[in-house]
């Protein structure tokens, strides 16, 4: 997995896929920089759960490895704990409308997934009153093999074009394992910095992933050179191609308010 960026070009894990939406109905959906934020030194989202209100605090979608207080070991999980950290909101053309900050991470791992979700000071209300930018949707249907997808970073301000390759069982890289995770088709060449990106349906424009990692060097399980591994242990490595984790279920770990509960019927988060 690539490592974020700091302040330049820095590897480390890589991630996600995402874009924005402006759905018109029984087509494809236009995919832009909207609704997609610049991190310091990764890409994120700005995204909302299905029963999400208006008057919610806005939640910020990237990967664990993006935490500013550094990556998650393998079987960590955080909760509810504080950050100011800001997030630069794009327009649809990828220019900087200006800031939003959280309050909260209010979850974070590289167990499973690489996720980190934040919370925000201002809610989705304020935000489309102050930017005119509303929230990605997250969807809760399992993304499907041969689907068009769009891989959106903030950070680059750039998109990537391609398909839904398959699906690895288990992914391992290094002493991190991430379960049923989305593999790209070529198209999705994500670099450093790409981490965190919402990885967004063309059909739907809703999330469907995350964008986290990529084959770098050819090399098997190893830091930023991620191996598959299938039901019956055997490993696989495809050089060059990327890797997003899977954000489907994450809807169900929330309640009305946009209120984390990880005790949810449905909710298969890894708990601390």
């Amino acid at each position: 997995m690539k490592k974020p960026l700091t302040g330049a070009l820095c590897a480390l894990l890589v991630a996600g896929a995402t874009a924005l939406v402006n759905a018109t109905p029984a087509a494809a959906v236009t995919v832009n920089f909207a609704g997609t934020v610049a991190l310091s030194n990764c890409s994120g989202s700005l995204v909302r759960m299905p029963n999400s209100a208006d008057a919610d605090p806005g939640l910020i979608l990237t990967n664990g490895h993006c935490l500013e207080t550094g990556m998650p070991a393998a079987g960590q999980v955080i909760t509810n704990q504080s950050s100011n950290r800001s997030f630069t909101l794009l327009s649809s053309s990828g220019s900087s409308l200006g800031t939003v900050r959280a309050s909260r991470v209010l979850y974070s791992t590289m167990t499973d997934t690489d996720v980190t979700l934040y919370r925000l000071s201002s809610s989705y209300a304020t935000i489309k009153s102050r930017y005119g930018i509303s929230p990605l949707t997250m969807s809760t249907t399992h993304p499907a093999a041969g689907s068009s997808i769009k891989v959106v970073s903030g950070y680059w301000k750039k998109i990537y074009s391609c398909n839904v390759d398959g699906f690895a069982y288990r992914l391992k890289e290094s002493s991190w394992t991430f379960k049923d995770s989305v593999r790209y088709t070529s198209g999705c060449d994500i670099i450093g910095g790409t981490s965190g990106s919402p990885v967004v349906d063309v059909a739907s424009g809703q999330v469907v992933a995350v964008n986290n990692t990529t084959n770098e060097d050819g090399q098997t399980c190893t830091l930023n050179n991620p191996c598959e591994v299938d039901q019956n242990g055997a490993v696989t490595i495809h050089p060059g191609i990327g890797y997003a984790q899977e954000t489907y279920t994450i809807p169900n770990c929330f309640a009305p308010g946009n209120v984390l509960d990880l005790t949810r019927a449905g909710c298969v988060l890894p708990r601390p």
